[in-house]
């Protein structure tokens, strides 16, 4: 038997996780995620993760709430702006 570390192989680590809806502040801003998860996620109902994090099913018009800020800084991280 080969010893993975030593001989360059690879060490594949399963993980189960449940999946959780983040609660809380979620409601109150529209958050920036990719745009073929976000089509998705409005067509199957699948959660998506935000650039801040945040795991939900977008089910309301993002016009009409504000930016989520740690999305917005992100975002504009990422633009290199």
């Amino acid at each position: 038997m080969t010893n993975p570390q030593t001989d360059g192989g690879t060490i594949i680590e399963e993980r189960v996780s449940e999946l959780r809806y983040d609660e809380g502040d979620h409601e109150r801003f529209a958050h920036y995620v990719p745009k073929d998860k976000l089509m998705e996620a409005m067509v199957n109902g699948t959660p998506v993760r935000a650039l801040c994090g945040k795991l939900w099913v977008p089910s309301r018009d993002p016009e009409r709430f504000p930016i989520c800020p740690e999305c917005k800084e992100i975002h504009e991280s990422m633009r290199g702006e």
